[in-house]
């Protein structure tokens, strides 16, 4: 009996997904590789910074495609249904918090100096611009919060997103514009060109 023959590396998303169905570990495995890390990075964005609660999620996405592998919808490739999945779980999250209490930013208020060469100036800056985008960020609608994240942090494509969130391109672009004004104006105070 061959343990190695299957080139797992090699097999696409979907292929993986098909002999995960059929209950093959290995494939699971490598598919888990490929994505554990940027869909823990996608919740951590999407979930306040909270790294245990993107964790918990990761888990959870993981979870659904051992029990449920049937789940996986095969019109459409693994990844935009991925997102799909892990961006309903965010909505679901919001629905509960709102529930539960009114928005907190979820902003760390704490800041350490590294060390005395650091250019500490810069650190703050840096700092700064971070809580002040993540804050920007936060107060936009969620549909143009989700276009946002999913085209400029998660590097998908606007006929990716479009089949993530199941609406037309076109209404994908209308959304990007508008978070990116948005941001634009209320980030303002960064742009060196204008505060000059």
């Amino acid at each position: 009996m061959r343990l190695f023959g299957t080139p797992y590396k090699k097999m696409s998303d979907e292929e993986l997904m098909q002999k995960i169905s059929q209950g093959d570990k290995r494939s699971f495995d490598e598919l888990y590789l490929r994505y554990a890390n940027p869909l823990l990075q996608y919740f951590m964005r999407m979930l306040w910074k909270d790294r245990e609660k993107a964790e918990d999620f990761v888990h959870d996405f993981f979870a659904k495609i051992i029990n449920k592998p049937e789940l996986f919808d095969a019109s459409r490739t693994f990844k935009t249904w991925m997102y799909s999945v892990a961006n309903n779980m965010c909505k679901n999250e919001y629905k509960k918090q709102e529930v539960r209490k009114n928005t907190s930013s979820g902003l760390d208020n704490t800041y350490a100096v590294a060390d005395s060469n650091s250019n500490v100036l810069n650190e703050v800056q840096d700092l700064f611009f971070q809580n002040a985008f993540q804050k920007s960020l936060g107060e936009l609608e969620e549909k143009h919060r989700e276009v946002f994240s999913l085209r400029h942090q998660d590097g998908l494509s606007i006929k990716e997103i479009a089949d993530v969130i199941g609406i037309s391109e076109g209404t994908i672009k209308s959304r990007l514009f508008y978070a990116t004004k948005y941001l634009s104006e209320s980030l303002k105070e960064f742009n060196p060109t204008i505060n000059r």
